[in-house]
């Protein structure tokens, strides 16, 4: 099946151009989100001073995120894209958190080199004959157990342990950027003559791709970013 506007490119080919379109649109709104409320003390100080706010905005990700997963099959598409669309503008106001913790310069250094990263890593994900399967399931292990130790050292507050979970992340998210480009280029093939399925498929891969960006340029940042009280 060939897309008539654009009769040299095959449907799933055009499928993964919707996905980094659709990834690139929400990576746009939410550094967008994130710069304008960094730049207002007063506005950063408004929404997380009030813990019940901040508690609402994490409850809210994990919700959308976790209805985009599992309930993508039963909703249209331009609801799913609405729900990304708020998920990508909630994670902006969490964001802008960093331009209270890091210095702007190196935010932006980080950003470039997640960029690069990323690439290099969706680019070999795309064209390797490599069948990265195993990365998802021993991925999601370490991510669970990544979590968990997260959780504990709130408590122990190990600077260490914080910079291990970052080290980790940096390799898992990036491996993770990997495996992730191959298995939506293989669901876009499947799916070439639904368009509607299609779509959803090009939209869950921007969830996935989007994800993958955002904690490993967190991971990053806590390596390469210099603090405003250094």
């Amino acid at each position: 099946m060939m897309y008539t506007q654009y009769p040299h490119v095959d449907s799933a080919t055009f499928s993964m151009y919707r996905v980094y379109g659709w990834m690139s649109a929400a990576l746009a709104i939410t550094a967008s989100i994130a710069y304008y409320i960094g730049q207002s003390a007063a506005l950063f100080k408004s929404i997380f001073s009030n813990p019940t706010y901040v508690g609402a905005i994490i409850f809210l990700q994990l919700g959308l995120v976790l209805a985009i997963s599992f309930l993508l099959n039963r909703m249209s598409f331009m609801t799913a894209a609405i729900l990304f669309t708020i998920y990508a503008c909630s994670v902006g106001v969490t964001m802008s958190a960093i331009f209270f913790m890091y210095q702007e310069t190196s935010i932006y250094i980080t950003f470039f080199v997640t960029a690069a990263m990323f690439c290099a890593m969706a680019l070999y994900g795309y064209f390797t004959q490599a069948d990265l399967t195993s990365i998802g399931s021993v991925g999601f292990m370490i991510l669970i157990g990544m979590i968990l130790t997260g959780l504990i050292n709130l408590y122990f507050q190990s600077a260490s342990v914080s910079y291990l979970l970052s080290a980790v992340g940096v390799v898992l998210f990036s491996l993770l950027a990997a495996y992730d480009a191959q298995r939506i280029k293989l669901l876009a093939r499947q799916f070439v003559y639904d368009h509607e399925t299609a779509n959803k498929v090009a939209l869950f891969g921007a969830l996935s791709l989007y994800l993958d960006f955002i904690n490993l340029f967190l991971s990053l940042l806590r390596f390469m970013g210099a603090r405003r009280n250094d």
